[in-house]
């Protein structure tokens, strides 16, 4: 699944508005009524799915995104920083407009944000990794992706209602110890993602854990 971060030249988002962007691109994809049988991305989709899942952010600006922005996707806006997920097909026959897109240079200093909205999903970023922006906007995508699998019915049609909020922390040591223990208890509502290891971080790491705040 194709990522791409709007990140202008002269005045770039904030590192976790952009990620809550991505956040929201993703759930929104995945939860399209056109990757439904019967739609018009479900081939695709669905063949992504029973492949080897991943995602790849790039980045874009000017002209570069306006053309992103004609490539079938669904694009998340959060106080003003955007991004877009594109409909996933195999690696090597991704779009000419995104594949042209840098992988590199996505990195932001990282932000202060406050406490996550009460009621509203988080995802958890080890902060320990140091995981560049790009790095860290798959692993959130790849989270959001866990947590909609692990919601029942009733809280995903309440998340749908109401429009799919999502928040994007970066966890302290003591909060990372308490969302590993919450996973590997099999806590319900969290989710965690297990990198396979090809960029930036060992094969296995916790790079996000997803939390519902239910």
């Amino acid at each position: 699944m194709p990522i791409v971060l709007h990140l202008p030249k002269a005045n770039p988002p904030p590192r976790t508005p952009l990620l809550e962007a991505v956040a929201g691109a993703v759930a929104a994809l995945c939860l399209d009524e056109r990757v439904a049988p019967g739609g018009e991305w479900h081939e695709p989709y669905a063949a992504w799915l029973d492949a080897r899942m991943r995602k790849i952010a790039r980045r874009a600006r000017g002209a570069q995104w306006t053309a992103a922005l004609d490539v079938p996707g669904v694009t998340g806006h959060v106080d003003g920083a955007m991004a877009r997920a594109f409909v996933p097909g195999p690696v090597d026959e991704v779009d000419p407009r995104l594949g042209k897109l840098q992988i590199g240079g996505t990195d932001l200093e990282l932000d202060e944000p406050a406490a996550p909205p009460a009621g509203t999903p988080v995802v958890w970023i080890d902060g320990a990794l140091e995981m560049s922006t790009g790095k860290a906007a798959a692993q959130v995508g790849h989270g959001v992706m866990l947590l909609i699998a692990a919601m029942e019915r009733d809280r995903l049609d309440r998340w749908l209602d109401e429009g799919l909020p999502v928040a994007v922390r970066v966890a302290d040591p003591a909060r990372w110890r308490m969302l590993s223990d919450a996973v590997a208890a099999r806590a319900p509502g969290v989710a965690a993602v297990v990198d396979a290891g090809y960029t930036e971080v060992a094969p296995g790491s916790l790079t996000v854990i997803a939390a519902d705040a239910r």
